[in-house]
């Protein structure tokens, strides 16, 4: 077991368990968890014994979201009454790595289910919307809050929830910041599935992993990389692309045991080779 600040990680080859661990705060997130994610994603990605990510949370909840408190001494330029070109830039600056937060788990090449229980809001949902599979328990409420405190979402949210639920339903989220059940998440296809409580809800994840991890490494990954690429580009581009994908990994030491143990009636073993 791993031990950061804000994250707890689990490495139980195939799957990684990376916990938000701040359960008393609500898993609200301070200044180590937009900081910490990235190194621990980085090592995610390069560990070629996780085939598979579950991100979830310690406690009652996902994320309550953003710990605006003790954010307040990280972003000053926000409270900063003047709002002068420079404070303006200083902000901005500040901004951009805290959206890499959410797209370090977007560009991990392990797939990256969130396994969703209490509350998800707003930064919450931000990290929510950047995995690739978000499941629930029955518990599950949604909300992206921003807009009713004053802010626009600005780290990832607004441009990856429509590609999820669609414009029409991201905008009513947007805009009225209204909650959601978990019901109703999985009508507007926000979750996959969802689970009678966190003991169902945390198998279900480790049976979805584990059916990922079950696969060739290669070919999943490069399933994510072709998904990641093909986002606001034509099909042209996206079959031009995964051409060029798909003449790289073939053929593979995996692909021939695929063939191999097809033949011989066993399960395969794959290494990612």
């Amino acid at each position: 077991m791993s031990e950061y600040t804000f994250y707890q990680v689990e490495k139980k080859p195939p799957i990684a368990w990376v916990y938000l661990n701040r359960p008393k705060k609500k898993n609200v997130m301070n200044p180590p968890a937009w900081k910490e994610i990235i190194p621990l994603f980085a090592d995610l990605d390069a560990d070629p014994d996780i085939r598979a990510v579950v991100i979830s949370g310690r406690g009652d909840c996902f994320s309550g979201g953003i710990d605006l408190m003790a954010m307040a001494g990280e972003l000053p330029e926000l409270m900063d009454s003047g709002q002068k070109g420079g404070v303006k830039w200083r902000l901005l600056k500040k901004i951009q790595p805290l959206q890499e937060t959410m797209t370090c788990i977007e560009r991990c090449r392990k797939p990256v289910i969130a396994a969703i229980h209490g509350h998800c809001i707003g930064a919450g949902l931000d990290m929510a919307t950047a995995c690739d599979i978000r499941i629930c328990a029955a518990d599950a409420r949604f909300c992206l809050k921003e807009a009713a405190v004053g802010f626009v979402a600005d780290v990832g949210v607004l441009q990856r929830i429509p590609l999820i639920v669609g414009q029409g339903i991201a905008r009513e989220l947007a805009y009225t910041a209204r909650t959601i059940n978990a019901a109703r998440a999985k009508e507007i296809l926000l979750v996959n599935e969802v689970f009678a409580d966190h003991a169902a809800l945390m198998n279900g994840a480790e049976a979805l992993a584990q059916s990922i991890a079950d696969n060739p490494p290669l070919a999943v990954q490069a399933s994510k990389d072709v998904l990641n690429y093909g986002v606001g580009k034509s099909i042209e581009d996206g079959l031009k692309y995964v051409a060029s994908i798909s003449t790289n990994i073939i053929p593979s030491n995996d692909l021939m045991e695929a063939i191999t143990a097809f033949a011989e009636k066993r399960k395969p073993n794959f290494t990612g080779e």
